[in-house]
């Protein structure tokens, strides 16, 4: 069906940054430099939450999924942008353009439904203290991830139905460093002006409406704690701030992008870097720096490992 549909175009060539070979230097430096802070720093993560049995419960459950579904947005884009730029040879194919759009907005679909089980279980730790390992158990933890990435996936085939019968003749330049549904169906031949309404309303208003919703659930959480003891409300804040930090630094840009009536390369690729490269890298520093359970298990973890090298 693809081979039939895009016959004349079979390959995209992404515009990048910059031509200027200092400035290209310059970003494959930092953009290395920071994937691997980003794989290092979520395997992290991952791995402590995993092996340590004092961070078995329900948040950082939902933490190591964060920081799992983060590693792999920044490997969807940032190795190829690394290759692009230390080659010069900046092409990709139909097939691989539209597998980046798929996995990406599989990706992004469940850390939004991600995001909204966190506040879940921030209101139920914070506002339903006695009832939080009655309600968040083991069972409630992974229907809710797994539903996470069930919406995800149809998020994503929803997106590409739309596109699925455009009719693609050239031009083939995109002007960014990957492949992304605004830029992609601007590239039809076709008149695209429902289909980009159509994934608009189904990538904006969701990213829109559930990023209000995040921030509601907050406010609510924080009015609760409030009224019940002045003096816990510090404690509420500092708890939530991060949370509120992610949730901006992932929403915002989604919905500028897809949401904003003008829009402007230059923005949107910073945008783009700030979702794929700085984003990923605040997780772990947030959840990590700022938490003492954490910074713990780490240090536990590492006196273990110490121990194993002696003895073997």
């Amino acid at each position: 069906m693809y081979e039939a549909n895009y016959s004349e175009v079979s390959q995209f060539v992404f515009l990048g940054f910059s031509a200027s070979r200092p400035v290209q230097h310059f970003l494959l430096a930092f953009s290395t430099a920071f994937y691997v802070i980003i794989v290092l720093g979520n395997l992290l993560i991952v791995f402590v939450v995993t092996f340590d049995p004092h961070l078995h419960s329900p948040m950082y459950f939902l933490l190591a999924n964060l920081s799992f579904i983060d590693m792999h947005l920044s490997t969807l884009t940032v190795p190829k942008m690394i290759s692009d730029l230390y080659s010069g040879h900046k092409i990709i194919s139909f097939q691989g353009c539209a597998v980046q759009i798929f996995v990406l907005h599989v990706l992004g679909g469940s850390e939004m439904v991600l995001l909204i089980t966190m506040a879940l279980d921030r209101y139920i730790a914070i506002c339903k203290p006695l009832h939080y390992l009655t309600v968040m158990n083991p069972r409630v933890c992974i229907l809710l991830v797994s539903g996470a990435w069930v919406i995800g996936l149809l998020h994503s085939v929803a997106q590409l139905a739309f596109v699925v019968h455009l009719h693609f003749c050239g031009p083939n330049e995109i002007d960014s460093f990957y492949c992304d549904l605004p830029q992609f169906i601007k590239l039809a031949c076709t008149d695209t002006y429902r289909m980009e309404f159509m994934v608009t309303a189904n990538s904006g208003v969701i990213s829109m409406g559930t990023f209000f919703l995040l921030i509601i659930s907050y406010v609510f959480i924080l009015v609760t704690v409030w009224k019940r003891s002045s003096g816990g409300l510090s404690k509420a804040l500092s708890t939530l701030s991060a949370h509120i930090t992610v949730v901006v630094l992932f929403f915002g840009p989604c919905i500028f992008v897809y949401m904003w009536p003008f829009p402007t390369v230059s923005v949107d690729k910073f945008l783009a870097i700030l979702d794929f490269m700085i984003t990923p890298i605040l997780n772990p520093a947030i959840y990590t720096l700022r938490n003492k359970d954490m910074r713990t298990a780490i240090k536990r973890l590492s006196i273990q490992l110490l121990n194993l090298r002696k003895f073997s």
